[in-house]
């Protein structure tokens, strides 16, 4: 399962009248970071930077200068994001500034079933809250210290780390019936690699010998011995 976690900065707090001037995002693959990730700072084509705004995220005017325009990184934001969710916080923000950006490249918008908040899922385990991205690094332990100003790579670097907090996906491959590994194609893509079940399982690596030992070793530890539950099987 490939999963995109992502953040954007805007000029402003209006998606049809703003702009994105900066765009992030951090790859995970089955729940695990692959070290793949997408980042640009974007021109606004004009477009002045909310005072307010620009004390969040810190990105000036000057700071965009020679950058490239949406337009320039869409093809390659298309190719990043392509078959995979998209996971951000307070997520409709984010997706209201892409789907605007979309549409003036007459891109189709993006798939609501994509998408997933981790707003929405940090209010349903924490309901008391609070529940900024700041806040849940502190609840999880997360190292938030660089985080001095928004910024999109970094938000998504530490969005990806709370996300598989929220929903417990450290364990997720702990499965004994089948194991879902990643690898690298000669095209340099990741791909999945479900392993199942031996059809043969392995011969036994005890002699009979070692056997009836065990068993000799059980029987002197009493009718409670929970070792006996596995005899009988």
């Amino acid at each position: 399962m490939r999963e995109i976690i992502f953040d954007t900065e805007t000029t402003g707090l209006d998606a049809r009248e703003d702009r994105v001037i900066e765009l992030g995002g951090v790859e995970l693959v089955n729940r695990f970071p692959t070290g793949r990730t997408f980042h640009h700072y974007i021109n606004p084509q004009g477009r002045a930077i909310n005072p307010e705004a620009q004390a969040v995220h810190g990105i000036s005017a000057a700071d965009l200068q020679g950058k490239p325009v949406f337009a320039d990184v869409a093809e390659e934001w298309f190719s990043f994001i392509d078959g995979a969710k998209l996971v951000a916080h307070n997520a409709t923000f984010d997706v209201n500034f892409l789907n605007v950006e979309f549409e003036r490249l007459g891109h189709p918008q993006i798939d609501p079933g994509r998408i997933v908040d981790t707003l929405a899922l940090a209010r349903r385990k924490h309901p008391m809250g609070p529940n900024s991205l700041d806040a849940l690094c502190r609840r999880y332990g997360i190292d938030n210290t660089r985080r001095t100003k928004h910024g999109a790579l970094l938000d998504s670097e530490l969005l990806a780390e709370v996300y598989i907090e929220l929903i417990g996906g450290k364990q997720a491959a702990l499965v004994l019936d089948s194991v879902v590994a990643t690898a690298v194609d000669e095209a340099g893509s990741v791909i999945d690699i479900s392993i199942g079940a031996r059809s043969v399982p392995l011969a036994p690596r005890i002699s009979e010998a070692e056997r009836a030992a065990h068993a000799a070793m059980v029987g002197t530890l009493g009718e409670k011995a929970i070792w006996l539950r596995f005899a009988e099987g």
